[in-house]
């Protein structure tokens, strides 16, 4: 059983102003533009895995553009360009990428005054609202039908807003509390653009016989303009399901992390940083379901 760490995670880029690094990007300050950068880590229950999985990054960042396209007549996005030589041109002189490794990773966009609060919606019954509903037949505020079971289906998707944590867990609160934090005008935009986008996305994804079960958003304000930002509807930011695999009841096998968090649990490991290598089988399954998600998807 072969450990994998030969792939470095991510490259740095010496001559720029590292914004911050985030569990998956490396974000770049450009002044009144950001450079994102995907890189191949993967964290699991908040922590990153020493061992990355390769060309994760350029999946993630592919799966991102072709939603921002798809939705970007909803609401417009942070995008100026993912092309390898219009990003090279717009660094500072003496900056020069390594085309091998960023070539397909990198997204260049506009500085957003970002609203910093995570929009997440669900249609269906699974992670921390299934707990919560099994608790006590709410969902972050929501009050739903009695005897709904793992994986079902909600009456119609809900909003259920999440704080920003940037370490450890974000925190799901209430539609009260974001209007007490933003305003109650943004609250009620921020909640219409998330289920608008989420309708689009569920409706593409049926007609490829998956389901939508939940994802989150992120916006921020561009020219004063309400844009969606950092990325949508990847493997990382949502759970989609293949409907021939869900019946309520349990929670299908998805495209995300879970195949990873699965063989976690089973490792015996105390979820506490430093985590453990991962097999070369779990990487390659991994991998395997990241590029699944992306074909099934953009096809």
């Amino acid at each position: 059983m072969g450990m994998m760490t030969s792939a470095p995670s991510s490259v740095d880029i010496p001559g720029l102003k590292l914004l911050r690094r985030g569990k998956v990007r490396d974000v770049y300050d450009l002044g009144e533009k950001l450079l994102i950068v995907a890189s191949d880590r993967l964290s699991a229950f908040d922590v990153v895995l020493p061992t990355p999985i390769p060309d994760k990054g350029k999946i993630l960042t592919t799966a991102a553009l072709f939603w921002f396209d798809l939705t970007k007549g909803v609401v417009p996005n942070h995008m100026i360009s993912a092309d390898f030589d219009v990003i090279q041109k717009a660094l500072p002189n003496g900056v020069t990428l390594d085309r091998n490794w960023f070539d397909g990773r990198m997204m260049l966009v506009h500085k957003a005054k970002r609203v910093d609060v995570e929009c997440v919606a669900r249609a269906y019954l699974a992670g921390s609202g299934w707990k919560e509903y099994k608790a006590n037949g709410n969902v972050v505020g929501h009050s739903l039908p009695a005897g709904l079971k793992e994986a079902d289906k909600l009456p119609s998707p809900i909003f259920t807003p999440a704080t920003k944590a940037d370490e450890g867990h974000d925190e799901n609160i209430s539609r009260e509390k974001l209007a007490e934090m933003v305003g109650t005008d943004l609250a009620k935009t921020l909640e219409g653009l998330t289920l608008r986008v989420f309708a689009v996305a569920s409706e593409h994804l049926a007609k490829r016989g998956l389901l939508l079960a939940d994802t989150k958003f992120e916006f921020g304000y561009i020219n004063d303009k309400l844009c969606l930002i950092d990325e949508i509807l990847t493997p990382d930011s949502s759970r989609v399901w293949e409907k021939k695999d869900w019946k309520p009841g349990k929670t299908p096998d998805g495209f995300d992390k879970q195949f990873v968090r699965d063989y976690l649990e089973k490792s015996g490991w105390n979820k506490q940083a430093p985590a453990p290598e991962l097999p070369a089988e779990v990487v390659a399954g991994t991998i395997s379901r990241y590029r699944d998600f992306l074909k099934k998807v953009t096809q």
